[in-house]
């Protein structure tokens, strides 16, 4: 345990797996400065290096005007993200009550602004199962708790019908960003609720299930060297566990 359209680029066929070269490119303007931006704090800029966001918001094509949803949020993305999709973007983060339970999360009213300097962000909560939204967005993204969807204390959850809840939350062409820790190939789902990873295949499979395509994936948080039979927590791995970050489209 512990969160406009790409179309152009897909019709290109620009998405597909990423490159290090590609990754070493710099990022649009909005999005270094949404890096730079002074309002954030010295723990989260202390972060970066590893977290690598101005190499992932670039990857998802995030721009400004866009609608982003933080499934599970975090302040450290929220925060990037509302500067990056600038005044005219929106910022959701959605909090299912099961995780805020279990993790003692105090629960935010729904609809409040939890960040006075970063008023395009907007809380919600609700059970995993009623997944919903106010509007159409252009970005769902959830970070190392996709595998969480599957354990006993979210409820568990219907995977399948949230799966689906995302893709009907997104516009045609909105893209559906899965990142999170690597279990050994062939796994499926017998690590989340024990090392807490999945297979990515399952993950794969779970959004063709749901009527995504996957259009590409960065190495940007790969990690080789770690044997993903350890559970993240482990201080021997923590912070440097292999994770895809897969990018799926709706048609």
């Amino acid at each position: 345990m512990k969160l406009a359209t790409l179309a152009g680029a897909f019709a290109a066929g620009v998405l597909a797996t990423l490159s290090g070269a590609a990754l070493a490119q710099a990022p649009p303007a909005p999005i270094a400065a949404s890096v730079a931006d002074a309002g954030r704090p010295a723990a989260d800029t202390a972060q970066d290096a590893a977290r690598k966001p101005a190499e992932l918001m670039t990857f998802i094509g995030l721009k400004p005007g866009d609608r982003i949803v933080d499934v599970i949020p975090g302040p450290y993305w929220d925060r990037l993200f509302s500067k990056a999709v600038g005044p005219n973007g929106k910022v959701y983060m959605f909090l299912p009550l099961e995780m805020a339970k279990a993790e003692k999360i105090p629960v935010p009213a729904n609809g409040s602004s939890p960040f006075p300097n970063y008023p395009n962000v907007t809380a919600l909560a609700a059970p995993v199962n009623s997944f919903s939204l106010p509007e159409p967005v252009d970005v769902v993204w959830i970070r190392q708790n996709y595998h969480d969807l599957y354990d006993p204390f979210m409820g568990p959850a219907d995977v399948p019908a949230f799966n689906k809840a995302v893709f009907n939350a997104l516009k045609p062409g909105g893209v559906f960003v899965i990142i999170d820790h690597s279990a050994p190939d062939g796994s499926g789902l017998a690590a989340t609720n024990t090392t807490h990873r999945i297979d990515a295949a399952r993950v794969k499979a779970d959004m063709a299930a749901a009527g995504f395509l996957f259009v590409g994936e960065s190495n940007a948080l790969r990690n080789p060297a770690d044997p993903r039979d350890k559970l993240v927590f482990d201080p021997s791995i923590r912070g440097k566990t292999d994770q895809f970050v897969y990018l799926f489209r709706k048609p």
